[in-house]
């Protein structure tokens, strides 16, 4: 029996992959603005910036293993 279903610690609750991948999506999207707003102050903090982009490049790479699974 093959389920659709990822356990994900949110609340204590399991979630679906599509739940999850939405998810994901969300705090890409969040990480993204972020980063866009750090960029246009005047004084950007580069530092900063590096952790963001890394932390989108992580969301990144679990959507797409998210992805992976849901084509098998």
């Amino acid at each position: 029996m093959v389920m659709d279903a990822v356990s994900t610690d949110i609340g204590g609750a399991d979630m679906s992959r599509e739940e999850h991948l939405q998810i994901l999506k969300e705090k890409h999207a969040g990480l993204e603005e972020l980063i866009r707003q750090e960029e246009m102050r005047p004084l950007p903090d580069t530092g900063l910036i590096t952790q963001l982009k890394r932390q989108k490049l992580r969301l990144k790479d679990e959507m797409m293993g998210i992805g992976d699974e849901r084509r098998h």
